[in-house]
């Protein structure tokens, strides 16, 4: 099997901008991509495909042909090669891990040599914040509605907190938090053991300057934010945003095509590995157990060889279950293993040095890729005050859409160090 490399990644910030356009954000991304590979605007038509990332250009007016509208300024400027073609993706809060995926692909099955993966996102909507509404709505089946309000109607009954609907809330939100209940009253885990994964979160995301949120703070006062949806708090959940993040990837021959100080940091894709959703019982393993299986099998590898993950937390508790999904700690003792402190910086098994969603943010087009910067980062040696000292080998895994209690798609990767 031909080996895959991450030559080159980008990010930009992430927080509120307002007054930036798609293409703006689009054109830092790419920008810096570049910079990153070495490449000039000569250089970077060595890319001969582009997977373009993005969930709510509709949104915005912008219905299809998004990538290639986002791209047209940088084709006219001959900063990206003409005649290129781009594939549009779009795979809810999982978005940008397909795109990824879809570059990978590319490589591995010798279609091409270089190939660009790019993600990127508009979620703060001033002039008409119903945009923001219907972005989210995109993620959850819009068809058959009655199907998945009776589905939490029941699962509520089970998990001991009732489903509920109405002004102020999101179904987002109150799934996660239904989760949360069943998991406290099944396994014993703690409302304060979720408020200590955002704290830790927190924490990691100061030392991150990409971060939408680079404040701290403690256990108690995650606890004390404002209630969301018990047990969960505006602490534990990541915020709306906007931003951009990119990959390059190439295979061994095209290596050579770089310069050498650019090669010394490729990253090798170990796998790359996808699972759909499905409307599963609350006591079921969910999808990423699939995809990380299946990652942990193509790689060769077992949990317990993986040193540092990003992991796919849109609220805190979401990071509790993914690492027992993930097989990264026994099932039931998310809780604990967090509350330990096995998941900060310096402890065994670092878990979202980024920040993690509630941190660093969450514009869902850019945010699998994102994971990819920051692993990258810190598999390069990179990360400065985050970094974990001698890391060879990282898991990400990215969730999207909501089918019952899974997301609707799943992305695992595992990349080492080259």
């Amino acid at each position: 099997m031909r080996n895959v490399y991450v030559i080159a990644t980008s990010c930009t910030p992430f927080g509120k901008h307002a007054d930036r356009s798609f293409q703006a954000l689009t054109r830092q991304a790419y920008v810096e991509l570049l910079a990153d590979a070495g490449l000039d605007a000569d250089g970077a038509r060595l890319i001969e495909q582009a997977w373009f990332g993005n969930c709510g250009m509709g949104q915005w007016g912008q219905g299809g042909i998004r990538g290639q509208v986002a791209f047209t300024p940088l084709v006219e400027e001959g900063l990206f090669p003409e005649r290129v073609p781009m594939i549009n993706v779009e795979g809810g809060c999982a978005t940008a891990s397909f795109a990824f995926h879809g570059a990978y692909k590319d490589i591995l099955s010798g279609q091409a040599e270089v190939s660009l993966a790019l993600g990127v996102e508009k979620l703060v909507s001033p002039d008409d914040p119903a945009r923001t509404a219907a972005i989210f709505a995109t993620g959850i089946d819009q068809l058959d509605p009655q199907r998945w309000h009776d589905y939490y109607t029941r699962a509520g009954e089970q998990a001991g907190k009732r489903f509920e609907t109405g002004p102020g809330r999101t179904v987002f939100m109150d799934t996660y938090a239904m989760q949360a209940a069943w998991h406290m009253r099944h396994h014993g885990t703690t409302q304060r053991q979720i408020a200590a994964g955002a704290a830790k979160n927190h924490h990691h995301g100061s030392l991150n300057p990409k971060a939408q949120y680079r404040f701290e703070l403690t256990v108690d006062e995650v606890l004390a934010d404002r209630e969301i949806s018990f047990p969960l708090t505006r602490a534990m959940c990541s915020p709306l945003g906007d931003g951009a993040a990119a990959a390059l990837l190439c295979s061994e021959a095209a290596l050579a095509n770089f310069a050498p100080a650019v090669r010394d940091r490729a990253v090798r894709i170990r796998a790359s590995e996808l699972s759909g959703g499905k409307y599963r019982r609350l006591d079921e393993p969910g999808l990423s157990r699939i995809a990380a299986d299946k990652a942990y099998a193509r790689a060769g590898l077992k949990p317990g060889d993986i040193q540092l993950a990003e992991v796919h937390d849109a609220t805190s508790f979401c990071e509790i279950y993914q690492l027992e999904m993930l097989r990264l700690c026994p099932e039931g003792q998310g809780g604990r293993f967090v509350e330990s402190g096995a998941t900060a910086l310096g402890g065994r098994l670092p878990v979202n040095l980024s920040g993690g969603l509630v941190s660093k943010g969450h514009p869902v087009g850019a945010t699998g890729l994102s994971m990819v910067y920051e692993m990258c980062l810190q598999l390069r040696g990179e990360a400065g005050p985050r970094q974990v000292k001698g890391a060879t080998l990282g898991l990400i895994e990215n969730g999207g859409g909501v089918m019952g209690f899974d997301e609707a798609a799943c992305a695992v990767h595992i990349l080492e160090r080259a």
